[in-house]
């Protein structure tokens, strides 16, 4: 068993609220957030698999946790890219749950992580990119792995996205902290038209080594794209070209990589 640990710390690492517990605890903070605070989740085993909920108003995440893991509360203009709902009130509940055998082993969505943070974490799947538009949160690329698909406009939440810049050598990087094996990636790209234009095709660079070229088309509905099972721990996106279309802005709702943990007894 791992004993898991919750707090919430102010700015100044006061602990405010602490619950722990034997592979699960949960935790009832009765407070408004303040700019600084931060929950803290600890664990007695490192490189474990967790399912964590850090607001009762934001999706739980499947995540793989390395280490100590600070998600900062956000405020200001980071606030914007996450629901109005989340962190609000005085009233908060999270929790935190060692993820059963089964759950490692099922072929899901690796990609998904509600909770990722724009900073470096050991905290997984984790996704960063070269560029981001003006720095924004709302164009962050832990948008693209958030679980929001709206595509239709951009901007404040839902329609957040990962946003290039106008540039043509952008990429992202997708980090899942251990081993998997997938064989799908599925592309939500926005589709606010005429604002947006669109990639026709894109490279995803694996960490075995080999590359896929990826056709997209201009839809707002979800492009499905299958290839031989991989086992890598990252993935690159790279090469995005840009559509004839007018408009300067192409950019990604949703990436979601499909597949399952990889045992030890199997071979790469």
């Amino acid at each position: 068993m791992a004993t898991l640990s919750l707090k919430v710390l102010d700015k100044d690492g006061n602990t405010l609220a602490v619950a722990s517990g034997e592979d699960f605890v949960d935790l009832v903070y009765t407070a408004a957030y303040a700019e600084g605070d931060v929950i803290e989740l600890q664990t007695s085993e490192k490189n474990i698999h967790i399912n964590w909920q850090v607001d009762d108003a934001m999706q739980a995440a499947f995540v793989y946790v390395t280490d100590t893991v600070k998600y900062d509360i956000p405020f200001g203009e980071a606030r914007i890219s996450c629901s109005p709902k989340v962190f609000s009130g005085t009233r908060h509940y999270m929790y935190a749950k060692v993820a059963e055998p089964e759950e490692v082993k099922a072929y899901r969505n690796l990609a998904l992580n509600p909770a990722d943070q724009h900073k470096d974490v050991p905290c997984y799947p984790h996704a960063t990119a070269n560029v981001e538009t003006r720095g924004e949160s709302v164009f962050a690329a832990k948008n693209a792995i958030d679980g929001v698909r709206a595509n239709l406009s951009h901007g404040e939440w839902p329609y957040e996205s990962w946003g290039i810049n106008r540039r043509e050598d952008a990429t992202m990087k997708l980090e899942f902290g251990r081993k998997i094996i997938t064989d799908r990636i599925v592309f939500y790209t926005r589709s606010d038209f005429p604002h947006d234009n669109y990639w026709t095709e894109l490279t995803v660079e694996f960490s075995d080594g080999s590359c896929e070229t990826v056709p997209l088309k201009k839809t707002a509905a979800a492009q499905e794209y299958r290839f031989t099972k991989r086992v890598i721990d990252q993935l690159i996106i790279k090469n995005l070209k840009k559509s004839d279309e007018p408009s300067p802005f192409p950019a990604l709702t949703q990436i979601e990589v499909y597949g399952y943990v990889r045992n030890e007894e199997e071979n790469d």
